[in-house]
């Protein structure tokens, strides 16, 4: 079984900062990539970030220069760490992960259960 758990969500003052963890268990041997996405109620999921394989990352214009993905291959974790956050970031956040089984050796995309983010004005 492989299965993604996030963490790190909460309520904060617009300008504070959050760190969303996720981490891939089970039949894994490695993490291939990530990405962040967040819903807001009544809107789309939207892709926050992402880092590739080699470690390249990119981000949606709403969050450049205030959000960092980052990855932890011993810990097979992926975060985002987000800074100067304001009202609007309020979402549902997912994390999305390839990952290369350690039985079997196939790569596979799985989902995160979501974690809440609110920011206050």
């Amino acid at each position: 079984q492989v299965q993604l758990v996030e963490s790190g969500g909460g309520l904060v003052q617009a300008g504070g900062s959050l760190r969303l963890a996720c981490a891939a268990s089970g039949n894994i041997f490695s993490v291939s990539a990530g990405h962040w996405y967040r819903q807001a109620p009544g809107k789309e999921r939207e892709l926050v970030a992402v880092i590739t394989s080699g470690g390249s990352t990119n981000y949606a214009d709403s969050v450049k220069g205030r959000f960092t993905i980052s990855r932890d291959d011993a810990k097979n974790t992926v975060y985002l760490q987000m800074d100067s956050l304001k009202p609007e970031d309020t979402a549902v956040y997912y994390c999305n992960a390839h990952v290369k089984l350690r039985v079997g050796g196939g790569d596979f995309s799985y989902w995160g259960q979501g974690t809440q983010v609110t920011v206050s004005s």
